[in-house]
């Protein structure tokens, strides 16, 4: 019987695609790349350095406190009293007396019955969106909602209707007729343009068909309300029933995760219900601890929230005096319109270099298609950084 004279490593190889074929599967990746770049949307990690020189009117800092002292003190005593993970789920070893304070003390804040922290803001939508419907449930959802509330529909497999932007005629039309459970799902500040919700129309519009109404308050808590108490506290409905709060600790606050807050019974519901809880590892403490050192802080000195809100409108009017387009700000947020993506990108890079750390939101992130910088107003900018930002921002502009 005669045999191959090729030896046996060979036949498998001349068997087998070479490895390096294997790599077209993801050939689809370069076309997607292609085509990003082509449209001016091309995003890249630009990882800063501990003592940037730059002036900050880009991270969602509002408070100055994600390197206050009392804060940074709390974290590191957190780690070195907890250690540097929670070790677990929270059904398991990851909850800590210091995570039950920190959902004590800021359910109290905020006038909510009980609170439960996450690992961040958006697994506190993903949990809040699922666990609160069903296949049976209709979800009302405003168009810009950011997208963790998208998600969040995307996975409860419930029936979602998108209404336009801050329509609560539009939110009472869509429940207009449903039999059965609903809950209307909205942000409380919208992140791309800084405008707010009417919150008290929407909860009246809901109350009228017996929907629950769920606040994505991360950009409201710390700037707007009572001492920074939150846009759901300003507008009257904390502690309602039918209401539901998420929050991140990861703008005002300075440090990491987030919450949610509600009834007791809901807070219940979720600990025994929402996937993004149960399965996921606990806030690490010293995250725990720095948000708590900061929401202490912030109880103590409540006029931080306002000065917050004036730098905003300061920016807004002076640089719509400079020409510029700019919505006016109802909490910390000011965007400034760009002519298209490429511009907003060189005029952010142009800033940069320039000494000013802006943001720039282009699509996909903006469901309008509109191009912008997002410039997040500080509370501890003094008059002189205002005046540094409103100088390079006018003198970089792009002409249109």
């Amino acid at each position: 019987m005669l045999q191959d004279s090729a030896p046996a490593p060979a036949r498998a190889a001349a068997a087998e695609p070479s490895r390096r074929a294997y790599g077209a599967a993801f050939d689809w990746i370069d076309e997607a790349r292609a085509a990003r770049r082509r449209a001016g949307l091309v995003r890249a990690l630009r990882p800063r350095a501990a003592d940037s020189p730059l002036l900050d009117l880009a991270s969602n800092d509002y408070l100055g406190l994600a390197r206050h002292p009392e804060v940074t003190g709390g974290a590191a005593r957190a780690a070195q009293e907890w250690g540097a993970g929670a070790t677990g789920s929270r059904l398991v070893t990851g909850s800590t007396e210091l995570h039950a304070r920190l959902e004590a003390e800021l359910a109290a804040f905020c006038g909510a019955e009980a609170a439960l922290v996450l690992s961040s803001g958006y697994a506190a939508n993903l949990a809040a969106v699922t666990a609160l419907t069903d296949k049976t449930t209709l979800i009302v959802s405003d168009a810009g909602n950011h997208a963790s509330l998208i998600d969040g529909c995307r996975l409860s497999r419930a029936r979602t209707e998108v209404t336009p932007h801050a329509d609560p005629q539009a939110v009472r039309a869509a429940l207009t007729g449903h039999d059965g459970r609903a809950l209307a799902v909205t942000d409380s500040v919208f992140s791309v343009d800084g405008d707010a919700a009417p919150l008290r129309a929407l909860a009246e519009a809901c109350r009228a068909h017996g929907a629950a109404l769920l606040v994505d308050d991360a950009h409201g808590l710390g700037v707007l309300g009572d001492g920074g108490r939150g846009a759901v506290a300003a507008a009257g409905l904390a502690g309602d029933a039918d209401v539901v709060t998420t929050v991140t600790l990861s703008k005002s606050l300075g440090a990491q995760g987030g919450a949610v807050l509600g009834p007791a019974r809901v807070i219940e519901h979720l600990v025994n219900t929402a996937r993004s809880f149960i399965f996921d590892t606990g806030l690490a403490p010293a995250a725990a601890g720095g948000a708590l050192a900061a929401l202490r802080l912030l109880r103590r000195e409540p006029e931080r929230a306002a000065r917050a809100g004036e730098v905003a409108r300061e920016l807004h009017e002076r640089l719509t005096a400079a020409g510029l387009t700019a919505v006016r700000p109802d909490a910390a947020v000011v965007s400034v319109r760009a002519p298209s993506p490429e511009q907003a990108l060189r005029w952010a890079a142009d800033c940069r270099e320039a000494g000013l750390a802006v943001g720039c939101f282009r699509p996909p992130s903006v469901p309008d298609g509109i191009s912008r910088l997002r410039l997040t107003a500080r509370a501890d900018l003094t008059s002189d950084q205002v005046d540094t930002a409103v100088r390079v921002i006018t003198a970089t502009a792009p002409v249109c």
